[in-house]
């Protein structure tokens, strides 16, 4: 492929260790082999710190639009003009303002077909809520942009997780659970393994709601309810879907790597195994959205901000299945083409 990738990031949180790992990543002159670049934020913010980082050969090509982007640069759109008053290590209201407008402006670009596809830096989900953010999250933020159903999926070098339910409480979980939405959620998840990891006949895992997966009934009637009857529906429309299984022996045993990828019922039943697996080089990818996004498996990571302490693996890595999921977007529209159909 001839073309070079453009990647916008969105910067995250000013006073977490987004704009660190981003600068970080990027002062290895190889990533700009990768992809092209494309930060949506404030040199001055970048130019704290680099300080802090004692980084002082690198520097941001200044653009006015992403057209503007620079080949073997990392390039950065300024997004706003007044002085941001960086609280390193602290929540503030500041912090989630100028993340929300570096998110804005990288979506925009995103939607607009200006950027291949976009890398978040982490935000904090309770300071960046706002009158025109009012979502628990990236992945909600995005379906909402970008209007479709997505799925919430860990990329790791061995395992895929994707969670039936994203950002809810506990105690909401059983009565969101449906068999239409474990239905939908096994659908994306078939069609992004096929479309965007090139993977063929797809095996996928259905873990339980309950312990032990409900024991037969015994510890919860969800499993013979719900979830079986989303795994039948599934099959009976070519997806290889198996399970429920009980998640504790499902992962104990080792069962997760039989699978090309997992469903799980909620956030930290995905999650957990998947961080004890994979942390610091695993990514979240939005399935399911016309758009790419991708983001690094840690948050804001308040407690090291600004100490020269992040690792930016997992950054890295964000950008590494963005890009290839770009390339396997193409090469899979290219297979499927109808051959009977002459070209224009």
């Amino acid at each position: 492929m001839s073309k070079k990738i453009k990647v916008g990031i969105s910067i995250g949180d000013i006073n977490g260790i987004g704009m660190e790992v981003i600068i970080k990543t990027f002062s290895d002159e190889r990533m700009l082999d990768i992809c092209t670049p494309i930060v949506y934020g404030s040199l001055k913010v970048s130019s704290f710190y680099r300080k802090a980082l004692e980084i002082n050969d690198f520097s941001f090509n200044k653009i006015k639009a992403a057209k503007d982007a620079i080949d073997n640069k990392p390039n950065l759109i300024e997004c706003w003009q007044e002085d941001a008053k960086i609280d390193i290590g602290q929540s503030t209201k500041d912090g989630g303002k100028y993340a929300l407008i570096s998110l804005e402006a990288a979506t925009a670009d995103l939607a607009s077909g200006n950027i291949d596809a976009l890398v978040t830096a982490p935000i904090n989900k309770d300071n960046i809520q706002s009158e025109t953010f009012n979502f628990p999250g990236h992945t909600e933020y995005l379906s909402e942009k970008f209007d479709g159903d997505s799925l919430m999926l860990m990329v790791g070098e061995n395992i895929k997780i994707g969670v039936a339910t994203n950002h809810i409480p506990i105690s909401k979980v059983a009565n969101t659970l449906t068999s239409e939405s474990i239905f939908g959620k096994l659908k994306i998840l078939n069609k992004t393994l096929v479309q965007d990891f090139c993977s063929t006949n797809p095996r996928i895992a259905v873990l339980g709601l309950n312990p032990h997966a409900g024991d037969n009934g015994l510890i919860g009637k969800e499993e013979e309810n719900i979830i079986i009857p989303a795994i039948d529906n599934a099959k009976s429309i070519g997806i290889n879907a198996f399970g429920p299984y009980p998640a504790d022996g499902f992962f104990g045993s080792g069962n997760y790597k039989k699978f090309d990828a997992i469903l799980a019922m909620y956030h930290d039943q995905g999650l957990i195994p998947f961080k004890s697996l994979s942390f610091g080089s695993g990514t979240n990818f939005t399935a399911g959205l016309s758009a790419i996004r991708t983001s690094p498996d840690h948050g804001v990571a308040y407690e090291i901000a600004g100490q020269n302490k992040a690792e930016e693996s997992s950054f890295r890595q964000a950008i590494y299945t963005a890009c290839d999921i770009y390339k396997n977007r193409i090469f899979s529209e290219e297979i499927n083409k109808n051959p009977l159909v002459k070209k224009k």
